[in-house]
């Protein structure tokens, strides 16, 4: 087939102005290994000029033309388009998406000066036809008779064939069970993918055929590096994805894979013995680690489990099962948005997994320091957001600020308690939340009624370091005026030096009624004093929960009480409310 030669004219001087121009690249080819795209971006440049590769991030490396002016690279795409010498699917993109400069060999990133291009001109061999005619596409010669094929094929094992099965469903051209019996379904869509490749459409895939497409389903996992590995003290063998993680260090019960590459994938071996028991206790434990989301199924057996988890930034996938008096699985962590190749790696390591009876001792630690943040060194899953809040009736509903719920996928109260918002008044700046199950509080607020006298001493009840510590702790102040600096009398002024976790705690007065609610401190233009703080009010704070549904209990009488004794009522309201990814 004949190959054209675009000839791209630069023009002799480029002016300030078109210096000024906004950039661009023409995507034309993204390919998952560093290797396979390094080979397309050499075979472009042989008939394309300003060819470029970049890393696109996540373990994919794109093949581009440029950079140049925007305008002349919206019209040379269209040129190529029109001629067929780029993919239908390229596009313009920003110099900004792309990463490391691998083509041309040795060039700097985004080194070339934008150029100013002109209508492609296209110039072709002697003998070939003029560019407006597409070449008619030709049909590659069979390597084997249809006879042959058939033989070869009658050779093949039942997972090769269902194999087969799986690839021609990849390939879009077969929809029907992966049973590895080629009836005319199968047939059918071998035929298409044949006509669809160039190959005659005999219906019966040759030996080279069956390479190709096989070859062309496995491209996804080129760069991966899919491995057998055995894990002698684990005693665990399996394909791992060696291109892109490589073994880090024993902390049992976990052999740890660490990324290698910008791809942000992790492996970890699970080994460690144990009976029925233990292997519940770890599908407790694996829960709570940040690389297992909380959306997604999870499956607890009489001798196995199955966790699945995805969020913005991850999908993983951990099974364990009890064999001999060992629990043996895996986990594996790759990013999200990645679902097809991570899918892949998945089944390879799946299909793969082998023990034996050596398990990893349960000694093998990595001694670099303990926190109570690392399980075996894997991060404990942590709120977005913690702040206070207090009970307001005996149902177990609780009052707090707005601005610890919102945009979480999940809220609690203490840690475990799911809650939902059931009211909120972003003015006031409060929202209530009922528990998913009916909690019984120890205490609830009861609010003052009147005004409190200014001067007077307050105290705040809250969880200061955002539940590091295991109870609220109290802050002792001031009431310094009944309204906010700008004169909102639904707001009281306080002299107190409250933390940020402190924010939609109760406010008391000595004899244990509450005052209002904490509100954290806003980042405003003007910086003030650390003491000053702000609260809402016992009464507007009421009126809110009363139109919201909640009646609330009234504080009767004025009586101080001592110090041990309002710390123990705070104690018993106060509740850590927590935001979750």
């Amino acid at each position: 087939m004949p190959r054209f030669i675009i000839t791209l004219v630069a023009a002799l001087f480029m002016t300030q102005a078109a210096i000024a121009q906004d950039v661009a690249y023409i995507q034309i080819e993204a390919q998952p290994s560093l290797a396979r795209a390094e080979e397309r971006a050499r075979d472009y440049a042989t008939v394309l000029n300003d060819v470029n590769g970049f890393a696109l991030g996540r373990g994919w490396y794109g093949v581009a033309l440029g950079p140049y002016p925007r305008s002349d690279a919206e019209a040379l795409l269209r040129q190529l388009r029109s001629n067929g010498q780029v993919p239908r699917d390229s596009y313009i993109e920003e110099p900004n998406e792309y990463g490391r400069q691998f083509w041309p060999i040795g060039a700097a990133l985004n080194a070339q000066s934008p150029q100013p291009v002109a209508i492609p001109e296209i110039t072709a061999p002697e003998t070939a036809q003029p560019a407006v005619e597409a070449p008619a596409p030709t049909v590659a010669e069979p390597d084997e008779t249809p006879r042959q094929a058939r033989a070869s094929e009658a050779q093949l094992s039942p997972s090769e064939r269902e194999e087969l099965q799986v690839a021609l469903k990849w390939a879009g051209v077969y929809r029907g069970a992966i049973d590895g019996a080629f009836g005319r379904g199968t047939r059918g869509s071998m035929a298409e993918w044949q006509r669809n490749n160039g190959f005659e459409a005999t219906g019966i895939l040759t030996t080279a055929q069956r390479a190709e497409l096989l070859r062309q389903y496995n491209a996804i996992l080129d760069g991966m590096g899919m491995q057998q590995v055995t894990e002698a003290k684990a005693g665990i063998s399996m394909q791992l994805p060696m291109g892109i993680v490589a073994f880090d260090h024993y902390e049992a019960p976990f052999v740890h894979y660490t990324p290698t590459t910008d791809l942000d994938a992790r492996v970890i071996l699970i080994s460690q013995p144990g009976d029925r028991e233990t292997l519940y206790g770890l599908y407790e434990i694996m829960q709570t680690l940040e690389i297992v989301p909380l959306d997604g199924p999870r499956e607890r057996l009489r001798n196995s489990f199955v966790l699945t988890g995805s969020n913005s930034r991850i999908t993983s996938h951990t099974e364990a099962r009890l064999i001999n008096g060992a629990i043996k699985g895996f986990t594996l962590v790759w990013p999200a948005g990645d679902e097809e190749r991570r899918l892949r790696v998945l089944d390879k390591m799946k299909a793969s997994f082998e023990t034996t009876a050596a398990v990893l001792d349960p000694a093998e630690i990595k001694d670099d320091g303990q926190t109570i943040d690392l399980v075996a060194g894997l991060n404990v899953r942590r709120p977005k957001l913690s702040r206070s809040g207090f009970y307001i009736s005996r149902d177990g509903s609780v009052v707090t600020t707005i601005h610890v719920v919102e945009a979480c996928s999940r809220i609690t109260l203490d840690g475990e308690h799911e809650a939902t918002v059931i009211a909120s008044d972003p003015d006031l700046g409060v929202a209530v939340l009922r528990p998913a199950s009916r909690l019984v509080p120890i205490s609830v607020a009861s609010f003052r009624q009147g005004q409190p006298r200014l001067q007077s001493e307050v105290a705040i009840s809250g969880y200061s370091f955002g539940g590091v510590l295991s109870a609220p702790t109290l802050t002792f102040g001031t009431l310094q005026d009944l309204r906010g600096l700008s004169g909102d009398d639904r707001l009281d002024r306080l002299a107190v030096n409250a933390h940020p976790g402190d924010a939609g705690g109760p406010v008391f007065d000595t004899g244990g009624a509450v005052l209002g609610m904490l509100l954290p401190r806003e980042n405003g233009d003007k910086q003030l004093p650390g003491e000053v703080s702000f609260s809402t009010d016992a009464a507007s704070l009421s009126d809110f929960l009363d139109k919201a549904g909640v009646k609330v209990e009234a504080a009767n009488g004025t009586a101080s009480m001592a110090p041990e004794d309002l710390t123990q009522l705070a104690n018993g309201m106060t509740v850590l409310v927590s935001c979750w990814e």
